[in-house]
C-alpha cells in the first residue's frame, strides 16, 4: 500500500508538470523571456540614489523606484523558477515513478531503501521548488500587469462613480499610486477585460455615450474627478475601450492554472517524502 502512494505521487508530480509545461506563462511564451536577463542590479542603484535624495518622498519612492525594483525581482525571480521547479519535477516525477513501478512489478526490491531515501531528497526538495514558484506566481499574478494602457472597471464598464458636484474614482488607493487604476493580470479573467457583447453594446448607447471620453488619469490626488459642463448630466464615468477577444483571460488562466497545479505540486511532493521515509524504514511493507 505504501508502495502505490509513492507511485501515485510521482506519477501526479509527472503529470501536473507536464500540464504546466504547456500553459505556463513563460514556458509557454505568453510572458517575455527576456525577463530571465533583467538588470534588477541597475534597479537597485536606482533605488538606493533615491532614497539618499531629501526631496523625495517615502510614497513616491515606494510607488516608483521600489515598485520597478520588486517588479524586477518578483518576474525575474518566477521566470527562473517556473524552469527550475518545472524541470527537477519532470526528472522526480520519472525517476521516483519508474522506480516505484519497478518495485510494484517484484523488480529489485532489495533497492526499495535506497528508493525511499530518493524518494525522501526528491520529496523535500522538489516540495522547495514547487512552493517557492507559487509564492513568485502569486505575487506577479496580483500585483503586476504588461499592459499599463488597461484600465479598471468593474463589470458595466465604470470607473468613477458620481457624487454630487465630482466623479469618485473607484480604485483610488494614494496620490502617488497611479498603478492602482491599472488592471493586474489576476483582473483579466474576468469577463470586462474580454469580449462581451452586451457590454459592447451597452457602450453604443445611452447612458455610457458622452461618459467614456476620460480615463483614470484624470483622477485628482483625492481620487476624484470635478464634472464639467459636458459631464453634468453623466451619473458615471467609463473606461472608453472593450476587448475584442479572450487573449486576456488566456493570460490569467495560465497564471492561475500553474498556481494552483504548482501547489498540488507541492502536496505530492510532500507525500512522495513522507512514504519515501516510510519505505525506507519498513521496505517489507512496499
Amino acid at each position: 500500500m505504501k508502495g502505490l502512494i509513492f507511485l501515485c505521487c510521482a506519477c501526479s508530480i509527472l503529470v501536473f508538470t507536464i500540464i504546466n509545461i504547456s500553459v505556463g506563462p513563460f514556458t509557454s511564451g505568453i510572458l517575455d523571456s527576456n525577463w530571465g536577463h533583467a538588470n534588477c542590479e541597475y534597479l537597485s542603484y536606482q533605488h538606493d540614489k533615491a532614497k539618499d535624495n531629501p526631496s523625495r518622498t517615502d510614497d513616491s519612492i515606494k510607488y516608483n523606484e521600489k515598485w520597478r525594483l520588486d517588479r524586477c525581482n518578483r518576474i525575474k525571480g518566477m521566470h527562473d523558477m517556473e524552469y527550475t521547479s518545472f524541470i527537477f519535477d519532470i526528472v522526480i516525477g520519472f525517476v521516483c515513478g519508474l522506480l516505484a513501478l519497478l518495485h510494484y512489478f517484484e523488480l529489485k526490491k532489495e533497492f526499495v531503501p535506497k528508493t525511499g531515501i530518493i524518494g525522501l531528497c526528491c520529496g523535500i526538495i522538489g516540495f522547495i521548488f514547487s512552493f517557492v514558484y507559487v509564492i513568485l506566481n502569486g505575487l506577479v499574478y496580483t500585483s503586476y500587469y504588461d499592459n499599463a494602457n488597461l484600465y479598471k472597471r468593474d463589470s458595466d464598464g465604470i470607473f468613477a462613480e458620481g457624487k454630487g458636484s465630482y466623479f469618485e474614482c473607484k480604485y483610488f488607493d494614494s496620490a502617488e499610486n497611479h498603478r492602482a487604476y491599472i488592471a493586474k493580470y489576476s483582473d483579466l479573467i474576468q469577463k470586462q477585460y474580454n469580449y462581451d457583447e452586451d457590454l459592447m453594446e451597452s457602450f453604443t448607447k445611452s447612458p455610457v455615450v458622452g461618459c467614456k471620453d476620460l480615463d483614470p488619469t484624470y483622477c485628482d490626488s483625492e481620487g476624484k474627478i470635478t464634472k464639467d459642463t459636458t459631464h453634468q448630466n453623466c451619473q458615471n464615468l467609463y473606461v472608453n475601450n472593450v476587448e475584442m477577444g479572450f487573449e486576456n483571460k488566456d493570460k490569467s488562466d495560465r497564471f492561475l492554472t500553474t498556481l494552483l497545479l504548482s501547489l498540488f505540486a507541492c502536496l505530492a511532493n510532500i507525500g512522495l517524502a513522507i512514504f519515501g521515509f516510510l519505505l525506507y524504514r519498513t521496505p517489507g511493507d512496499f
